[in-house]
């Protein structure tokens, strides 16, 4: 019998375009010195590491985990490295918990990093092509990528079978979407992209992949968060120390789809995200997660991507989910606020490290310490989406 996981600690370096007086291992040193101030421990009380690390080549160094695992000081202790995309932050907390749960560790760091502005295109010089470049080899390289695989690209194909199917989401509800992260982000020191724009705003935007505009895309960044899971023995014992209450994982999920999109059951729906989030309900025992979830963060790296989400996670039906956004029912004092941090488009996309840290804004909710509080905020949910056409899904919920 598997053994309760507590979240006993949260740890982020801010989101940014360039830390230019950070290296990659420096990153990681400053969120694991954050997480272990949080929850007031040393790095000799950590058993094992799993990483949340995506790509080698924004770093320009292959298996980069083990440098950080080397320079926080976890030499000879056991370190294990994720990357799954986007999803990467979400897998690499399933894997902690997966470490606890089973017994295998007690005390478990995980932490993610990302810093991917070091690319440099020199025919172009600038970063962003390169960026790209970079992420299209996450694609079949055989079949794929020689068509043109690039991030955009690729999620916009379920948002326009979508559209095909049910007549939405429109521009208009995808703008929405835009301001209301963009604007959750006002304030939050960790966000990249705080704005205060209007619906006007985002459909002038310049289109990136139809109906994709500027404002619709969040913007990768070069950041690094961490958490520390532990076993119910050591977590009651952490918070007593450090005065901060356990937060419960009360139920994970996964599923990977199809790196393909023409495999899949269907192409307007996110197929992996269905299966991870029941599979997350059935173990937290959730029935109606738009009634019993307080508090939600959503990969939303295309505004669309969000909407769609809405549906495959079970908040609305399918071709419904616009009504979520166009209705308020997702903004702050919405009957489920989505993206409160700010989210992807708001905060930024530090790729390891942002399941992460949208997880430790889960955190921040349920501890009752969060910028954008819902109040008695009791059970919240934590999505993270990533690779070829969204092929990853790992869905976490939370409990006090």
């Amino acid at each position: 019998m598997s053994r309760r996981v507590a979240v006993v600690g949260i740890g982020s370096v801010p989101f940014r375009v360039r830390h230019p007086d950070k290296s990659f291992s420096k990153l990681g040193y400053d969120a694991t010195k954050a997480v272990l101030e949080d929850a007031n421990l040393s790095i000799s009380d950590i058993d094992s590491a799993v990483y949340g690390c995506y790509n080698d080549l924004f770093h320009r160094q292959f298996m980069y985990d083990i440098i950080i695992h080397d320079h926080i000081g976890m030499i000879l202790k056991p370190g294990t490295r994720v990357t799954t995309g986007g999803a990467t932050g979400g897998y690499a907390i399933r894997t902690a918990y997966m470490e606890v749960a089973s017994g295998l560790s007690d005390i478990v760091l995980c932490l993610g990093v990302e810093k991917s502005n070091d690319c440099w295109d020199p025919e172009t010089e600038a970063r962003t092509p390169e960026l790209v470049k970079a992420i299209s080899y996450s694609s079949d390289c055989t079949w794929v990528r020689p068509l043109g695989s690039y991030p955009a690209a690729s999620y916009v194909l379920p948002v326009r079978a979508h559209i095909e199917k049910f007549g939405n989401p429109t521009e208009e509800s995808m703008a929405r979407v835009s301001v209301k992260n963009h604007g959750n982000a006002i304030g939050n020191n960790y966000a990249q992209s705080p704005m205060k724009i209007t619906v006007e705003d985002v459909l002038k935007s310049r289109y990136i992949s139809h109906p994709f505009k500027k404002l619709d895309c969040c913007l990768y960044s070069e950041g690094s968060a961490a958490m520390i899971l532990a076993s119910e023995e050591k977590a009651k014992k952490i918070s007593k120390n450090s005065g901060k209450e356990p937060i419960w994982i009360t139920g994970v999920g996964a599923g990977n789809d199809s790196n393909f999109g023409g495999l899949r059951e269907n192409l307007w729906s996110l197929t992996s995200n269905v299966y991870a989030s029941k599979q997350c309900y059935q173990m937290a025992g959730i029935i109606d997660p738009l009634k019993e979830i307080d508090v939600a963060e959503l990969h939303d790296a295309f505004t669309g991507q969000e909407i769609i989400s809405y549906e495959d996670c079970g908040f609305a039906k399918h071709g419904e989910g616009y009504k979520l956004i166009d209705e308020g029912v997702v903004l702050q004092g919405g009957e489920m606020p989505v993206n409160l941090s700010g989210g992807l488009i708001g905060t930024g996309h530090a790729v390891g490290a942002t399941g992460i840290y949208q997880g430790s804004e889960v955190i921040r909710q349920l501890r009752g310490e969060a910028l954008r509080q819902v109040p008695d905020a009791e059970v919240g949910f934590l999505h993270s989406v990533g690779g070829p056409v969204t092929a990853y899904c790992a869905c976490i919920t939370f409990g006090r």
